[in-house]
């Protein structure tokens, strides 16, 4: 059996080992890496707050996940696959990592923050 996610240090290894995945990946990986030129060291902290917050209701993270994605998708547009492929890749991360109650509700969360940013990014007219 898996551990579920209980702390910052839980979420901070998910994040790391999604990037992994992300940045590598054929899909998706250039925005990471050509588009945004993701500086993890620096990103990291910022969302683990993020997702300590959603997971945890702390309240850590006080910012905008919608603005820096808008403006990512001004200069290289997403597609509604690039948000599909975002969300396989991180609930397929929880999995080979973690299992429970807070693992479960970081999938769910996680597909409805990739559906609100595709219709606020993608979809708004």
């Amino acid at each position: 059996m898996k551990p579920d996610i209980t702390s910052r240090e839980d979420i901070e290894n998910l994040l790391k080992h999604f990037y992994d995945k992300a940045f590598n990946d054929e899909l998706i990986g250039f925005f990471f890496t050509e588009v945004a030129h993701l500086d993890l060291e620096t990103h990291l902290p910022i969302i683990a707050n993020f997702w300590e917050n959603i997971i945890f209701a702390n309240g850590k993270y006080k910012g905008n996940a919608i603005q820096p994605h808008h403006a990512l998708h001004q200069l290289s547009p997403f597609k509604d696959e690039h948000f599909d492929r975002w969300v396989s890749l991180f609930n397929q991360t929880i999995d080979e990592l973690f299992e429970g109650t807070n693992a479960e509700l970081a999938k769910q969360r996680a597909l409805s923050i990739a559906t609100i940013m595709k219709i606020k990014i993608i979809h708004q007219k």
